[in-house]
């Protein structure tokens, strides 16, 4: 061991000691007690079994096969031997952690509508547990408590303000926080129209609401705020905000709380509808694209900072917050880290909410830095697409989102996934394209997929990607990193390229590891001072999800949950991943020293595109279907190997069934929502006469390129 490891090791062991006796929950007896394995949020294990001389010798543990091809997202949590991890709309699996063995499962039954206002994907991002109760969050703004022994409810609490039609604008994917008495979730649908954002939170014995924060105004014309830190927010919204949008706003993932402080934190959302210019003409929209702190006791806010003032771009300030302490001008601060979206590292007092600092961890061209006297972003024309279409840095996706961001106290470095990518952004309100589903009136675009001449039926002429690139001033890049920064400088002390955009969170430990998974289905061991990667697992699956660590026995694991989804709806299985190789059956994998070799799934056959059925409608009724797939089906069924079905392979009988499915619900209790309350019949049959030549243009694509799928083709189709 060399003198700087060691010396990292000694420091370890003070922190954790001066970690226990400041109060902040440390993992005791080997435990992971909350997604981010304590209450600091730090995705920090001070378990130091496996460690840089040791990690050659992980192996595979066991497994457990999961009824679902839908993402995973959830960090599992461990307390006393047994896991619980939390699968799509909302289920939760209870399992032996030392062997995978199933003790229960719960399913809370969602309607398949619920789907439909589900951004990406009906994701769940974990679970919170306390005094032998497992709390979870459903897909339909439902908060469940579980008896954590057998499975079965002691309560189910509505945590919508809102039932009926209007229910359906909301989502939960997020976990809920525990907070002294209190267990608080946000929800989701600041994309949608309707959504208003808020935070509530409950009593934990009963599931009574004790109260409820709302993040953005109500319609003035229903009178006064409702809510006395409103009655300011009121005058930062444009005066011509169509209040039927609801507002935005939602507390979709980052929630923490600080049991000394007795302070909730919780990043808020874009406002609804996103668009360019309020910042110039003051219009702020708070407290949309925010991180707020709420008295837990009382539920009024302590104090806001607002990251993006008029947010133009979908730059939530939803990502992970980790409470650390850390060394800033010769003191000693508690403080409050997100690496946000909007491609700036900030760093707040957590008790004042002052900026401490903003420094950008990937390149950002929104805006020319963070004014640090008055917390402000210096906007950049650069990114101003309502004077035509831009290229900006970073893109709707975030230079970082939902994934877990890691910690270490011993380093002092924050582990950040970065999403090293742009997009073209198009105001599509005076475009063929008009809404989109998801994104109101702007449409955000990778780079991979910008097509000018494809397009122009959506969006009319375009620009060049070259020249879009020559006015950002910056070569055009698509890249997943993972980064290690200093929080108090800023500095980048290392990077490590992953296989995509959409690569796992982080886990750091104290065996001086830093651990993540890929898109291409490998666990990766980084060293966490120099970022040299030690040891790499094929697992056959696509990793989204942040692993974790724990204890049973006196044996360290660390497991990960492994599937692909999420944010990645909007596109196929990316090449290379082991989605699109094996499929995408979702399963928790654990390792441990000494541990065999991972079973792999059988690779997928290569499946000839299906003789497409006979073509419908004229070339008017297509380019209709067109436009109305990109508003609202685009968003969950790309074209290509993905989640969900790609629409040009279906069978003639299920087109046949088009209308039932689409209009009268028939595929619900799958997941898959009816439209009948903005879609009519014709227009369904556009969309259909669409799918058709769609696949039509892929099958003889596919014929030309290929003289065996050519004969394959044709036998198919006999």
């Amino acid at each position: 061991m060399t003198a700087q490891r060691r010396r990292l090791a000694w420091i370890r062991i003070g922190l954790l000691a001066l970690l226990g006796a400041a109060g902040v929950a440390v993992a005791a007896h080997g435990d992971w007690l909350t997604i981010g394995g304590g209450a600091d949020g730090t995705h920090y294990s001070p378990l130091a079994a496996i460690d840089a001389h040791d990690v050659d010798r992980v192996g595979f543990a066991w497994q457990v096969r999961l009824p679902t091809t839908r993402g995973l997202e959830a960090t599992p949590v461990v307390v006393d031997g047994v896991m619980y991890a939390s699968g799509d709309w909302g289920q939760v699996y209870a399992l032996d952690a030392a062997t995978g063995r199933e003790l229960w499962t719960f399913d809370p039954r969602v309607d398949g509508q619920w789907g439909r206002s589900a951004c990406c994907d009906v994701v769940n991002r974990g679970v919170a547990v306390a005094d032998g109760v497992v709390y979870v969050a459903s897909l339909d703004g439902r908060l469940h408590a579980l008896d954590a022994a057998t499975g079965k409810p002691r309560w189910t609490a509505n945590v919508l303000p809102v039932r009926g039609r209007a229910a359906f604008e909301y989502s939960i994917t997020g976990a809920p926080v525990i907070a002294g008495p209190l267990v608080v979730i946000g929800t989701g649908g600041a994309d949608f129209h309707g959504a208003r954002g808020f935070v509530a939170a409950f009593d934990r014995r009963t599931g009574r609401l004790r109260w409820r924060f709302y993040t953005v105004p109500r319609d003035p014309a229903l009178g006064p705020q409702d809510q006395p830190h409103l009655v300011r927010a009121i005058g930062t919204w444009s005066a011509h905000t169509d209040w039927r949008d609801g507002g935005g706003g939602t507390v979709w993932d980052a929630i923490a709380y600080d049991p000394r402080l007795d302070l909730v934190y919780v990043g808020t959302a874009n406002p609804s509808p996103y668009v360019i210019g309020k910042d110039e003409r003051g219009e702020d929209a708070l407290y949309a694209a925010s991180i707020i702190a709420i008295h837990a006791s009382t539920g009024r806010m302590a104090w806001y900072y607002q990251e993006v003032p008029g947010d133009g771009w979908d730059y939530d300030a939803t990502q992970d917050l980790i409470l650390a302490r850390l060394p800033i001008r010769g003191r000693d601060r508690a403080v409050l880290i997100q690496a946000a979206k909007d491609g700036f590292l900030y760093v707040l007092d957590r008790r004042t909410g002052r900026l401490l600092s903003a420094r950008p961890f990937a390149f950002e061209n929104w805006a020319r830095g963070i004014d640090p006297k008055t917390g402000r972003p210096r906007r950049d024309l650069a990114a101003d697409y309502d004077t035509g279409p831009k290229l900006v840095f970073p893109g709707m996706t975030g230079a970082h989102s939902w994934q877990a961001t890691a910690y270490d106290p011993a380093t002092r470095l924050v582990y950040v996934p970065v999403i090293d990518a742009p997009m073209v952004y198009v105001r599509t309100a005076r475009r063929p394209a008009g809404l989109i589903q998801g994104s109101f009136e702007v449409a955000g675009i990778f780079p991979k997929d910008y097509d000018p001449a494809a397009m122009r039926t959506l969006f009319g002429p375009l620009p060049s990607l070259a020249w879009l690139a020559r006015q950002a001033g910056h070569p055009v890049t698509e890249r997943g990193v993972l980064r290690a920064i200093d929080p108090r400088t800023g500095r980048w002390v290392w990077s490590a390229d992953g296989s995509d955009l959409w690569d796992g969170g982080a886990l750091a430990t104290a065996g001086g590891l830093v651990v993540r998974g890929d898109v291409a289905g490998r666990l990766n061991f980084y060293a966490a001072d120099t970022g040299r990667l030690l040891r790499r697992i094929e697992t056959g699956n696509s990793i989204i999800a942040a692993p974790m660590t724990y204890r049973v026995h006196g044996v360290q694991y660390v497991a990960v949950m492994a599937g692909y989804g999420g944010g990645t709806l909007a596109d196929p299985f990316p090449a290379g991943s082991a989605a699109r190789k094996y499929g995408n059956v979702g399963r928790i994998l654990a390792f441990k020293l000494g541990g065999g070799a991972v079973p792999l799934p059988a690779p997928l056959p290569a499946t000839p595109f299906p003789r497409p059925p006979p073509r419908r409608g004229n070339t008017a009724e297509i380019h209709a279907g067109a436009v109305l797939y990109d508003r609202y089906c685009s968003r969950c069924h790309v074209f290509g190997r993905g989640v969900l079905p790609d629409l040009r392979r279906v069978s003639g009988a299920t087109l046949d069934s088009f209308d039932r499915i689409v209009l009268d619900g028939a595929l619900r209790p799958l997941g898959m929502a009816d439209w009948s309350d903005v879609l009519d019949r014709p227009q369904a049959d556009a969309i259909q006469a669409y799918l058709i030549d769609a696949a039509w243009q892929a099958y003889d694509a596919e014929r030309a390129a290929s003289p065996q799928a050519r004969r394959n083709g044709t036998r198919k189709s006999k």
